[in-house]
């Protein structure tokens, strides 16, 4: 599977980003994932969807300012970031897991895009 992040910039600290993640291909029992990664930190969880059911869960940190969605037909997975803040700067990845386990361990997700990088100024 490749996945294909984009949508990253530069914005002011209150303000919004959609990030969208194009996947090659997709099963139902997939959950798809966004993670971030600040400077001289380690990759931490944002938040996850089931692809079948659309269920999502989500880090406290974001809880409430992010909404993760899906669009089947076009094999994408969204990120709606609204209320950014500076601490929300880091590289964003989407990743995949395909046993449908819809885990916040980086480790238990099989495939992982490229990367796009969030930078909010205050």
């Amino acid at each position: 599977v490749q996945l294909q992040a984009y949508g990253g910039g530069l914005v002011q600290a209150g303000g919004s980003l959609r990030l969208s993640c194009v996947a090659s291909r997709t099963y139902s029992n997939y959950v798809m994932a966004w993670f971030r990664q600040a400077p001289g930190k380690e990759r931490e969880f944002v938040a996850n969807i089931r692809w079948r059911t659309g269920k999502s869960y989500y880090a406290d940190s974001v809880k409430g300012r992010f909404t993760i969605s899906r669009d089947n037909a076009k094999n994408t997975v969204y990120l709606q970031m609204n209320g950014l803040k500076p601490e929300d700067t880091a590289v964003y990845y989407c990743a995949t897991e395909e046993d449908g386990l819809p885990s916040p361990a980086r480790s238990e997700y099989d495939y992982w895009g490229q990367g796009t990088l969030v930078t909010v100024s205050s």
